[in-house]
């Protein structure tokens, strides 16, 4: 279990190290007041009504960094931080959970495939670890049971590994619809318009980092289940 700890020491300071640029990013951004001076609610509002988005609304919900789209209420919500308001922080992501609204709106086929797996990954991540750790537990002891058991929770992993890879495209395409739409619209000055971007660019490190790493983890559990059926 020494190289399972290593990998995950690994990728946890790799995603502290993400996430305090990203907190550090949004501190930054949030000193970037806009001229047009709209907050993070109009902007999204804005964005919905110019892709004819209608059954959609706009709601504020506690937290930081807490904004996401919900397909199932049409709601985007946005975080205390972002819904009120007028910096180029918050310009990027109303824009960008609003980007979200818009793949629903269009059936976009990544955003479709991710929404179809969502309660099967749900039960898969909260089952998975408890499962490998029984398998693993039983394999030590020399029980054959232990590697079937262990093999399942394999499987149940390798369907957040996916989930976390098909959210890849998903968030990178509601950020490339965001900028796109701020800059068709003039919504942002150039300096503004960069500072959404380079905003953007950080969140969606965040998803990168958590795929490699579960992908990382996957590998690790794999060979471990190989090394035991040789032995």
């Amino acid at each position: 279990m020494i190289g399972y700890y290593i990998i995950a020491g690994l990728i946890f300071l790799a995603s502290s190290w993400v996430s305090s640029r990203l907190k550090s990013k949004f501190k930054k951004y949030s000193n970037v007041y806009l001229q047009n001076g709209m907050s993070g609610a109009e902007i999204a509002t804005k964005m919905l009504h110019d892709n004819n988005i209608t059954d959609v609304k706009v709601i504020s919900t506690s937290g930081m960094l807490t904004d996401h789209y919900n397909p199932a209420n049409k709601t985007v919500n946005l975080s205390e931080g972002v819904y009120s308001q007028r910096n180029a922080a918050a310009a990027a992501v109303a824009a960008h959970e609003c980007g979200h609204a818009v793949q629903h709106a269009t059936a976009y086929s990544w955003l479709t495939l991710r929404s179809k797996i969502v309660p099967v990954v749900g039960i898969a991540s909260k089952l998975s670890n408890f499962v490998i750790m029984g398998g693993l537990i039983l394999s030590a002891t020399g029980s054959l049971l232990g590697n079937t058991i262990f093999l399942i929770g394999i499987i149940l992993f390798a369907a957040t590994t996916l989930f976390a890879f098909i959210t890849l495209p998903v968030e990178y395409d509601a950020s490339k619809r965001a900028l796109a739409w701020l800059e068709r619209t003039d919504m942002l000055n150039s300096a503004e318009h960069d500072a959404a971007k380079d905003a953007l660019k950080w969140a969606a490190r965040t998803y990168v980092v958590a795929a490699i790493g579960s992908l990382a983890t996957l590998l690790y559990f794999i060979s471990i289940f190989l090394g035991n059926r040789r032995d």
